[in-house]
């Protein structure tokens, strides 16, 4: 098989004949049919601070769906020909207080899930991945294209978040970040999941009024200043005077004021959910905190389900993804397709196939 293989942050990223993995117990040998690309993944190669790559050669690549090609003989339920998508993120199954967890194709989370990582450190920008069951989620319903398969990644991470606040059907939600990837993502899954309003919040105008018109009537945008004092109040106007609910997933933020403009627009007894990568301190008044009963959530990924769960919202009608526009290359067209990634908007995606 073909697969692209990096050695280490700056190392040789080449394409190349490979073996095909040998299936093993607990294991489930996909054919890929398509990978979203990162926007982040040409820097990544490059070498990323924060990442913790594994020591040897691997492939990158993190969601993904495919075919299933042969499973391990104490696979129970997926078989042979099913459609499968793919998770990057994986938990040590042991029974121990804090297993280690990954991003596989990707990155450790910490230094003592490395040896974890080395074992699954390779993803799916390959012709065939070797995945643990427990990574794998079928895919049943025939009328799912590809293209709509390969954007569940995108739509899983912060899903898992809204689920973690408990975002309830008839709540305001603001969204902090709304036209990034993820951030769009949760303005169309906060929708879907009944809120009665959605702030969609951002730098971007002309991107934030292309997410509100994705979202439909129930998404209000705000152009966020950079004032603090401004923009609480704008949010807080546009969530009808106050949200129940705030989630944050502003990228490599170099000051906290988005973050705090999200918690300072919150109702008493709002939550808060930070998934965003803030490179700053995140500054708390401790009496307005308590005094309003406020919860601030840290969440990382989500839940082992999140797939059933979303392929439950696409096939009720509840989340549509045909706003999202698709960009395709080959697998052997990656560089091209890690350019074309780089710029893209939060309504778009790239992909590469691979047959």
């Amino acid at each position: 098989m073909y697969a692209w293989r990096l050695a280490g942050p700056g190392g040789y990223f080449t394409y190349e004949r490979v073996p095909v993995p040998d299936v093993r117990s607990g294991t489930i040998l996909i054919r890929m049919e398509v990978t979203p690309i990162l926007s982040y993944l040409k820097k990544y190669v490059q070498g990323l601070p924060g990442y913790l790559y594994p020591k040897l050669p691997f492939t990158p690549g993190t969601n993904g769906a495919g075919t299933v090609a042969a499973v391990g003989s104490d696979v129970w339920h997926l078989k042979p020909g099913q459609r499968v998508v793919v998770s990057p993120y994986m938990v040590a199954t042991e029974n121990v207080e804090e297993p280690a967890q990954m991003l596989g194709g990707l990155t450790a989370i910490s230094p003592d899930s490395e040896p974890f990582f080395t074992t699954w450190r390779d993803g799916t920008l390959a012709e065939y991945l070797l995945a643990p069951v427990n990574a794998v989620t079928p895919v049943d319903d025939p009328s799912l294209s590809s293209d709509s398969l390969a954007l569940l990644g995108r739509f899983a991470v912060p899903l898992g978040g809204l689920l973690r606040g408990r975002l309830n059907a008839g709540e305001t939600a603001v969204i902090i970040g709304a036209t990034g990837n993820f951030g769009s993502a949760a303005v169309l899954l906060a929708c879907a999941l009944g809120a009665e309003r959605v702030v969609a919040a951002g730098r971007n105008s002309q991107l934030l009024a292309d997410v509100a018109n994705a979202g439909g009537h129930r998404v209000y945008p705000v152009t966020l200043t950079g004032d603090l004092e401004a923009d609480t109040a704008a949010l807080r106007s546009a969530a009808g005077g106050g949200a129940h609910f705030a989630f944050d997933m502003v990228g490599r933020a170099q000051n906290a004021e988005a973050t705090l403009a999200g918690l300072k627009s919150l109702r008493r007894w709002g939550r808060l959910v930070l998934m965003g990568s803030m490179a700053v301190p995140l500054p708390l008044t401790y009496a307005e905190v308590m005094r309003n009963n406020l919860e601030i959530i840290g969440h990382f990924m989500y839940p082992a389900n999140i797939f059933l769960k979303l392929l439950a919202l696409i096939r009720s009608g509840l989340l549509d993804l045909r706003a999202i526009q698709m960009y395709r290359f080959g697998l052997a067209d990656l560089p091209e397709a890690m350019d074309a990634a780089e710029t893209a908007g939060g309504l778009s995606c790239t992909i590469v196939t691979a047959s």
